[in-house]
């Protein structure tokens, strides 16, 4: 049985439809990662599974629970990082972990909190002088002082930098690792791609893909995208490029410079081509590559929206 269950979840605010008829199950264990452009539904989605917002209609089940009947009991197995973290600024960060320990019937120990999000040396520390990524590690740790069974995070990683983002990673890991499901949005296509066994996308409310990475990525491996540079004394690329549109399964080419850039769905075809023009035309390839599809190059399929950070 799934851990939870989202059927058929609505959300308006006056004539904007938020979410609209959003339906999805997740496993125990599962890290499942909710992504889509802004003002697609990602938030709303997770505040109404979070019991934060009251859906217009639909069904939401944690471990069978529901919240009209069971908000007590399921807010003791749920913990939420939400997207703006209201830290107390003076408090340390051992008191911000013992008074929101202090709000459930049972906690986990604080000093195995401070290690698991790596903050034992920091522990005296008043909040207001924490970095950025230090912050974040405290939100998740106040998300785990209940010791809970599913756990949400809101775009955990925005704003930080490469290295604080993946000490985050590490902790999102380490929480599969003890069977915690965790549910999660994020503005990071690599994030998503990395950590995720499934991935949802939504764009206007809906649902326009759902499985894991490989999966989805499985989909597009039929077309790949190519690169070659010609050397700086070919006057411009772009008059390859009558040529190359003619070949079989050529989708899309661009020039830029001495750079042509080609999307094929027979790519050992129209490189057998290519090299065949090129050398009876006495014109020399100085870089080939095949670019690895990733799941931007999904998203950007299912939406047609460039993503932005």
């Amino acid at each position: 049985m799934p851990i939870l269950e989202v059927k058929k979840l609505r959300k308006t605010f006056q004539s904007v439809v938020a979410v609209d008829n959003i339906s999805f199950s997740v496993e125990n264990g599962e890290i499942f990662t909710i992504i889509g452009p802004n003002g697609a539904g990602k938030t709303t989605t997770l505040e109404m599974i979070e019991g934060l917002q009251t859906p217009d209609s639909g069904e939401i089940q944690l471990k069978g629970m529901n919240w009209k009947s069971d908000s007590g009991r399921i807010k003791q197995i749920i913990g939420v990082q939400p997207q703006t973290s209201a830290l107390f600024d003076l408090l340390t960060v051992y008191e911000s972990l013992d008074v929101f320990a202090g709000l459930y019937k049972r906690s986990r120990s604080i000093d195995e909190i401070l290690d698991f999000i790596n903050l034992t040396e920091h522990r005296n520390k008043r909040v207001k002088i924490l970095s950025g990524g230090q912050k974040q590690r405290l939100a998740i740790g106040i998300a785990l002082v209940n010791d809970p069974d599913i756990l949400f995070f809101d775009e955990p990683t925005t704003g930080l930098d490469p290295q604080a983002r993946r000490n985050i990673w590490d902790i999102v890991l380490k929480l599969k690792s003890l069977g915690k499901t965790t549910i999660l949005t994020t503005h990071y296509m690599e994030e998503a791609e990395k950590l995720s066994d499934r991935v949802c996308i939504v764009d206007q409310g809906k649902i326009i893909a759902l499985d894991t990475p490989q999966n989805l990525i499985q989909v597009l491996s039929k077309e790949r995208e190519i690169h070659l540079s010609f050397p700086a004394s070919i006057k411009d690329a772009r008059e390859i490029i009558q040529v190359v549109k003619e070949y079989p399964g050529v989708t899309k080419v661009k020039a830029e410079q001495n750079m042509l850039i080609f999307s094929t769905t027979s790519p050992e075809e129209s490189l057998y081509h290519l090299f065949k023009y090129t050398t009876e035309n006495q014109i020399k390839v100085e870089q080939i590559g095949i670019k690895d599809l990733s799941l931007e190059d999904v998203f950007l399929s299912y939406t047609g929206k460039e993503w932005r950070d």
